[in-house]
């Protein structure tokens, strides 16, 4: 354990800062698990939907440094694609 006053508080801001980081980790994975959903269940017009949403998400995430700029347009560009090759 620490012993310092600033080494205290630093523990304490990174917990609070990791569960707001896994907070925002699952929400993602649950709005992309959503849009595969949408996906196979041949909903054209909620799949497109739940893309933005998962697109604004990954945008918000990667600009908040919870992901990095790459894994957001990575995920981005092959749910498109898995949305478009469907159509």
């Amino acid at each position: 354990m620490a012993n310092l006053k600033s080494s205290k508080k630093r523990i304490r801001s990174n917990i609070k800062k990791e569960r707001r980081n896994v907070s925002v980790k699952t929400n993602l994975k649950t709005v992309i698990k959503n849009v595969e959903k949408a996906n196979t269940a041949k909903d054209e017009e909620s799949a497109k939907t739940m893309l933005s949403n998962a697109a604004s998400a990954l945008d918000s995430a990667a600009a908040k440094g919870i992901i990095k700029k790459n894994y957001a347009s990575r995920k981005k560009s092959r749910l498109a694609k898995l949305i478009n090759a469907s159509l």
